[in-house]
């Protein structure tokens, strides 16, 4: 009489931790909804604006920066930096300095504007 052996069909030994091939899947939390951004106002408007020689058009920079999500954070950036020109967290930089308006260039006027 011949004795069978039962062995196990698989290559590894029973008890031992499976290794190789893919983990095990978890299941998919749900993801909260991402927040709706609105595009920077400095991504969206020609660049020139914010770095032109005329008042006027910095004025409309600023004017743009005024209800922007990251003024503040650009602002901060611009002083840690030193930005030497241009508009920056809605304020105008100057040689590195902000400044209230921007002069136009040339001469001023010999006699007062009326």
């Amino acid at each position: 009489m011949q004795q069978t052996i039962d062995r196990p069909t698989s290559h590894r030994r029973t008890g031992l931790p499976r290794t190789g091939g893919f983990p095990p899947r978890r299941p998919r939390t749900p993801l909260a909804p991402a927040p709706v951004r609105r595009p920077l106002p400095c991504r969206v408007e020609d660049p020139e604006l914010w770095f032109a020689e005329s008042p006027a058009q910095l004025e409309l920079a600023k004017s743009f920066c005024a209800d922007c999500p990251v003024r503040e954070a650009c602002l901060a950036g611009a002083l840690a930096r030193a930005e030497p020109w241009g508009v920056w967290g809605g304020e105008i930089f100057d040689r590195g300095v902000v400044i209230a308006r921007k002069r136009p260039r040339g001469r001023p006027r010999k006699d007062a504007a009326a």
